[in-house]
């Protein structure tokens, strides 16, 4: 196979740069064993391109990224940047750079592996066997709609969520093409019994949902679902929601993988599809080489799978990311379920490093024969 990838890298901030250090082990990785030429070229964002630049999203990072076949993000966001104007914040660049690219579906999975059952604060037999995906519309909502605004007196504040029928149908169709190559099965989320944009939600996925006769559909008020997700995750194959249900829902999904840290996403639908681990910069623990990696390693597979339409090749790096936990490396993250090796930062990467190298090995071997 012979491919090349033009990769805009943005380490961004707190522990952005140690779990994408660890991503680009595998990518490289990849490339060496498939022939696939990667170019990496990094950029500066969030906090750290305002600290040079005065700004979170420089002019020349969006051009890089633009001309790019995928960006793969780190995080943002520091806490000397709380008090900026909002212009001024990473998480306005990230708004501006999601808005840029033009991404509009966010794909956010969550896992309950065997080896890491006990790392929830669920109990095991609860999240053992969950596997769902949340679709997430990541352009619409309260996040974009306007007006927006607080007072000029600082009395009051306001938020517009606004939804077209247009954004829900094509967030909708991505979340049935999700389901049909799943268990076929995709709940609806929404407050339809207080919101007219979730009246609208409703109606507009049913219409869609019958474009797709082999997947079931059901809805769900989003109180109802963020109980059900950590009562009964197993229900759930595809979520699809707005966008703030979206963003709180994939994070509560955490506590089926058994943390933030092993969760990957993909923004795609646009010009350039945006690949990022959903933790935060995490500036606490930032520098002390115990992020946990594998979310960003797993959003350099969803890159592969979704940008290069390279399958295979995306579910080796997951496939080595669930043998590394299954030989017993864990993260400070994951050590509440025991540990037979505490592993840091690069260690956890190492591990999974040597996994996926040993899938590569056998395959080349076979084929050999």
């Amino acid at each position: 196979m012979n491919m090349r990838l033009q990769i805009a890298i943005l380490p961004g901030d707190g522990i952005g740069p140690e779990v994408i250090a660890e991503a680009l082990r595998v990518l490289r990785v990849i490339g060496e064993f498939s022939n696939i030429e990667f170019r990496f070229a990094e950029h500066p964002f969030g906090a750290a391109a305002w600290k040079r630049t005065g700004v979170p999203l420089p002019p020349a990072t969006l051009e890089a990224c633009l001309r790019a076949d995928a960006v793969l993000l780190g995080a943002v966001g520091a806490p000397e940047c709380d008090n900026l104007p909002r212009e001024q914040r990473p998480e306005t660049g990230l708004l501006e750079l999601r808005s840029q690219l033009g991404g509009y579906a966010n794909l956010r999975p969550a896992v309950a592996y065997d080896a890491t059952a006990a790392c929830s604060p669920l109990q095991a037999s609860v999240v053992s066997g969950a596997n769902l995906l949340v679709v997430r519309e990541l352009l619409g909502g309260l996040y974009f709609g306007e007006p927006r605004g607080i007072a000029a007196d600082g009395s009051s504040a306001f938020n517009t969520m606004r939804y077209s029928v247009e954004q829900i149908e094509r967030i909708a169709r991505v979340a049935f093409r999700e389901a049909s190559r799943r268990r076929k099965k995709v709940t609806s989320v929404d407050k339809a019994n207080v919101l007219e944009t979730s009246r609208l939600w409703r109606q507009v996925v049913t219409e869609v949902g019958r474009e797709f006769p082999e997947v079931t559909l059901d809805h769900m008020y989003v109180d109802a679902c963020a109980m059900q997700l950590v009562t009964d995750p197993r229900r759930f194959d595809v979520l699809l929601t707005e966008n703030l249900f979206g963003d709180i829902l994939s994070d509560e999904a955490a506590v089926i993988a058994g943390s933030l840290g092993m969760l990957a996403s993909a923004s795609i639908g646009g010009r350039v599809g945006l690949y990022e681990p959903v933790h935060g910069s995490a500036p606490d623990i930032a520098g002390r080489g115990i992020a946990n990696p594998l979310g960003a390693m797993a959003s350099a597979a969803m890159m592969l799978r979704y940008t290069a339409g390279l399958e295979q090749e995306a579910g080796d790096i997951e496939t080595a990311i669930r043998l590394a936990l299954e030989a017993g490396y864990r993260t400070a993250d994951l050590a509440r379920g025991g540990a037979a090796k505490t592993a840091s930062t690069t260690e956890m990467g190492a591990a999974v490093e040597s996994e996926l190298v040993g899938i590569l090995d056998r395959r080349c071997s076979y084929h050999a024969v």
